[in-house]
């Protein structure tokens, strides 16, 4: 076991533990490969540490996640922990949210990983995922319905079926994209 692995295994669920790991990767970006095959590595029993951390990394140093992206599309989906899962859709949102914002440091996916993360977000809206990872497959499906137009009309008639089986939050976001829409 390595130190980046010791201190994966060692982060706990606290912001602080989490921020530990995701500062200590910032700091060593040499092991930014390792990190993220971590966290897609579903047999290693830390690879949900590892999705704690990587959203606060994303959220710092978003820009890095661009060579990952082949990886992060093809290997999302066969993550089935629900701990890994909660923030893999929000750094999934972020980087939709970049693609479609075009600024200078803006994450580019190509359209075949696009239609990777449409399949994947309608599975984990349909599928008995938490909700958490729902909302955010909502919100990155808006945001990909604005290129694919055949996307809002499914994505409507979902969350008008699914609305009232659902939380709180589940039905305010809902609701919100519902009027966007």
């Amino acid at each position: 076991m390595n130190e980046l692995t010791t201190i994966i295994a060692h982060t706990t669920g606290y912001k602080n533990s989490r921020q530990d790991t995701a500062d200590y990767v910032l700091a060593h970006p040499e092991l930014l490969n390792e990190f993220i095959s971590i966290c897609f590595q579903s047999e290693n029993p830390d690879h949900y540490k590892a999705c704690w951390a990587l959203e606060l990394i994303a959220i710092e140093q978003l820009e890095w996640l661009q060579d990952y992206l082949p990886l992060i599309c093809t290997r999302s989906k066969i993550l089935t922990n629900e701990s890994a899962i909660r923030p893999l859709s929000k750094v999934l949102f972020l980087l939709l949210e970049s693609h479609y914002k075009k600024t200078a440091h803006a994450i580019h996916f190509t359209k075949e990983q696009l239609q990777e993360m449409i399949e994947l977000h309608f599975d984990w809206l349909i599928t008995d995922c938490k909700v958490a990872a729902k909302v955010y497959a909502m919100r990155c499906l808006y945001l990909l319905g604005k290129e694919y137009d055949w996307i809002h009309p499914e994505l409507k008639t979902i969350l008008e079926k699914d609305f009232c089986t659902h939380t709180p939050a589940y039905k305010a976001v809902s609701k919100h994209i519902l009027k966007k829409i």
